[in-house]
């Protein structure tokens, strides 16, 4: 196979620079690339700043697809790979968030997924879910992005908004002119994040706020918040529209993350921040109304190990027929084979897993623990998958450059967020046995004592 001659990362730069960096809070100032041909570095192989041709549709998932879902599929493709794969490395390196590709994602008519009207797509969820994996496959931190602002925060107002709220948020969201969180995660709940301890009282014309929230994506930069809390008078969970710049409201990047290093996960400390009643998503009474919108969301999570398995695989296959060791491609010995079928054989059970959970959710037939079955078993074997393409790497493996070792660490928080495997697994046993086993009966015996 010929490689592909790569440019220069400094011209990389020059490009992502002439094209405008739509720059927030302070973070103008374009991440410095070495001027090394990264030719030079690595002259055997073809490195992801120019991403491989997909070969990873073997089984041709394509003809499941109707024609506006495959065309979505294609320029979702294009934009990731002409847009994002460039400077994902050196943005993931800083843990930076690239600006600039908001105006890219937002021309592809995404956000807003399976709403209608308010400006929104009314796609498919197969259709978003396609979307999802193509992110991906490309970048696990900007599917992330996507899926926080849109399957999370736009779902929840479109779902549990009121009517007024739907105009207000919507239109701006849609287009990404703002960016929006979903903070449901606390501190000290985590998996049980119905015993969530942030507080909402009742006062004149409005709410107060106090709590904290973690592990928040975008919320360093957003400029609307959902936030959930315990009501005090009923102690049911309700849902707020909080926005950016309120009184009491802030939030800190947390750092030193091994993962989706470009997602800006941040601390939510919430100090008697005053809500207006206008803002109260009148939708959400209960944590049974936040599990809607899981139940979405948790079909977008199940896409994502597809998507990074996909980009995984491609990048794999194209590095093993360039480089060369003991004078043949390494994709002439056998158990480089081996590996690369047993990764693609993973990638088309994990396509049509996901490809059923979404024609199940289209016919009103989707269960809760189908949802978590899918989103437990695509991460797990995407971790096996992504694992046998760390290996085929060898010392490249671990470098950004290749996709593969950024892929393997991305991997490790949608592997826990969104339910981790333990948790989904549960609620899959429960659905099945019908018997809960959240809280082990010696734990509640010892509690009586």
């Amino acid at each position: 196979m010929t490689s592909i001659r790569p440019l220069p990362l400094s011209m990389a730069a020059a490009s992502s620079q002439n094209q405008g960096d739509g720059n927030k809070e302070g973070m103008g100032s374009h991440i410095g690339l070495p001027a090394l041909e990264i030719s030079t570095a690595f002259p055997q192989a073809t490195p992801a700043t120019i991403f491989p041709a997909t070969v990873s549709d073997y089984y041709q998932f394509d003809d499941l697809l109707t024609p506006e879902e495959s065309l979505l599929r294609r320029n979702v493709r294009k934009v990731m790979e002409e847009e994002v794969a460039p400077i994902m490395a050196q943005y993931w390196e800083k843990a930076e968030f690239p600006f600039s590709v908001i105006p890219k994602l937002a021309a592809l008519n995404i956000s807003g997924g399976t709403i209608q009207g308010y400006g929104c797509p009314g796609l498919s969820i197969t259709a978003c879910a396609i979307a999802m994996a193509e992110l991906a496959r490309v970048d696990a931190s900007c599917s992330t992005f996507v899926l926080v602002h849109s399957s999370l925060a736009m779902l929840t107002i479109g779902i549990c908004g009121s009517e007024v709220q739907k105009q207000r948020y919507l239109p701006s969201l849609a287009r990404f002119n703002t960016v929006a969180c979903w903070a449901l995660t606390e501190p000290d709940y985590g998996s049980d994040a119905s015993s969530l301890s942030t507080t909402a009282t009742k006062v004149n014309g409005g709410w107060i706020l106090e709590g904290q929230k973690r592990w928040i994506g975008n919320s360093t930069f957003a400029d609307v918040l959902i936030i959930f809390a315990r009501n005090t008078s009923t102690n049911l969970i309700n849902g707020f529209i909080v926005r950016k710049g309120s009184p009491g409201l802030s939030a800190t990047k947390i750092e030193n993350k091994i993962g989706l290093r470009i997602v800006q996960n941040g601390d939510i400390l919430l100090k008697k921040v005053f809500v207006p009643d206008e803002d109260r998503l009148p939708g959400v009474n209960s944590f049974q109304d936040t599990k809607k919108v899981l139940a979405v969301s948790r079909v977008m999570v199940t896409w994502q190990p597809i998507g990074i398995s996909m980009g995984v695989f491609d990048m794999c296959h194209r590095y093993l027929m360039e480089r060369k060791q003991f004078g043949a491609p390494l994709a002439a010995f056998q158990i480089n084979q081996e590996k690369l079928v047993r990764m693609l054989g993973n990638i088309q059970a994990m396509l049509l897993v996901g490809w059923r959970l979404c024609k199940l959710y289209e016919s009103e037939k989707m269960t809760p623990g189908q949802a978590s079955l899918g989103k437990a078993w695509t991460s797990k074997k995407a971790r096996e998958t992504v694992s046998l393409g760390r290996e085929l790497l060898g010392g490249n493996g671990i470098l950004a450059d290749f996709l593969v070792g950024k892929a393997f660490c991305d991997l490790e928080p949608i592997y826990s967020y969104e339910g981790t495997y333990e948790i989904n697994s549960m609620v899959t046993g429960r659905e099945i046995t019908g018997i809960a086993s959240f809280k082990p009966a010696a734990l509640g015996k010892m509690s009586r004592l």
